[in-house]
């Protein structure tokens, strides 16, 4: 199965499901903004330019939009900074700034230097690792976020596979409830009809999710 297709079906974890009225207006608002006079409100210049090629390495533009065609960039930054609680806020603007300093030890760039294949490697490295490199974050995140535990020395790599963790999510999560999506990727039917407990997949969206 294509990428695209699983995107159309899969749902997001918990934290991601409900879509709040100030959260659909930000996606309106991000999808009219230029992105030539795009400037982050939360994040400094440098992880805005990076967030941006993140998102096009996790959502290219294909057969359906990608993160750029739907601003997806600028919907996060604006989400971290008007909706999102105190800690999402700190854990996701720390990410950035570990991605950073991976990001200058892996290729000795700073991100605003770096290219598209910078980019995707960087990806590869943290989202497409093993099993047992992934744990091993993972780990080290809880570490450092244990209050009991003995303190634990700041780890750049962990907090990268932490922060590209929340971008793909928030991504998807934008990319799903995105009114270009909504209506013309899933399945979208703006009155639905009576319930009907068993019926051809054919007639029920092809298996797509429905759009709400």
């Amino acid at each position: 199965m294509k990428r695209r297709e699983v995107l159309k079906n899969i749902g997001l974890g918990a934290g991601y499901v409900m879509v709040a009225p100030a959260v659909f207006n930000l996606l309106q608002s991000c999808k009219s903004e230029p992105k030539s006079d795009w400037e982050p409100v939360y994040l400094n210049a440098a992880n805005g330019y990076a967030l941006t090629k993140i998102l096009d390495v996790i959502l290219p533009k294909g057969d359906t939009p990608g993160a750029s065609d739907l601003n997806l960039a600028q919907f996060i930054d604006s989400y971290m900074n008007e909706v999102a609680g105190d800690k999402q806020k700190e854990e996701f603007k720390s990410g950035a700034n570990a991605f950073a300093l991976s990001f200058k030890e892996n290729f000795d760039k700073e991100l605003i230097d770096a290219d598209d294949e910078d980019f995707e490697k960087a990806v590869a490295k943290y989202l497409g690792a093993d099993n047992e490199t992934r744990d091993a974050y993972v780990k080290r995140i809880s570490e450092t976020q244990d209050p009991d535990a003995p303190k634990a020395d700041f780890d750049a790599h962990a907090g990268s596979y932490a922060y590209l963790s929340a971008v793909r999510d928030l991504g998807i999560w934008g990319w799903k409830n995105s009114e270009e999506v909504g209506e013309n990727v899933m399945w979208y039917d703006p009155i639905p009809g009576a319930y009907i407990g068993c019926m051809p997949e054919s007639e029920a969206g092809a298996g797509k999710a429905m759009s709400l």
